[in-house]
């Protein structure tokens, strides 16, 4: 894929993934066995729910010029890949986590992989 087309899908990739990081909040609440790491009341959800919901914003103004948010975009993948990798031990670890397997963390992971292989090609000489 050249790098005019590869550029439009990035940048489509990174409103749908921004609106998915502002979407965590409204998946808590309709999939909590697949988003909620915690039953009764926490501190935590909400704070996860700021964290992905500024990397939403900053992933949709990042659309506008890729180029000039490479390192917010690499960030994005390789925390992803970290955060998606430490949750899967920990859904493995705990029974009662393995919704998780089949909600956020391959959310994390799929995020991870759509960035990676859209982002920008160094030129060959």
């Amino acid at each position: 894929m050249n790098e005019a087309p590869r550029m439009k899908l990035l940048r489509i990739a990174l409103v749908v993934l921004g609106i998915v990081c502002l979407a965590v909040y409204p998946l808590m609440l309709v999939w909590p066995s697949g988003w909620v790491w915690h039953e009764g009341y926490s501190d935590y959800p909400m704070m996860i729910v700021g964290i992905y919901a500024t990397l939403g914003v900053f992933l949709i103004r990042a659309a506008r010029d890729p180029l000039a948010n490479l390192s917010l975009i690499w960030f994005t993948v390789w925390s992803s890949v970290v955060h998606g990798g430490i949750m899967a031990v920990q859904a493995l670890s705990h029974p009662a986590h393995m919704g998780h397997l089949w909600g956020d963390v391959p959310a994390l992971f799929i995020l991870a992989v759509v960035l990676a292989a859209l982002m920008p090609r160094p030129a060959h000489t």
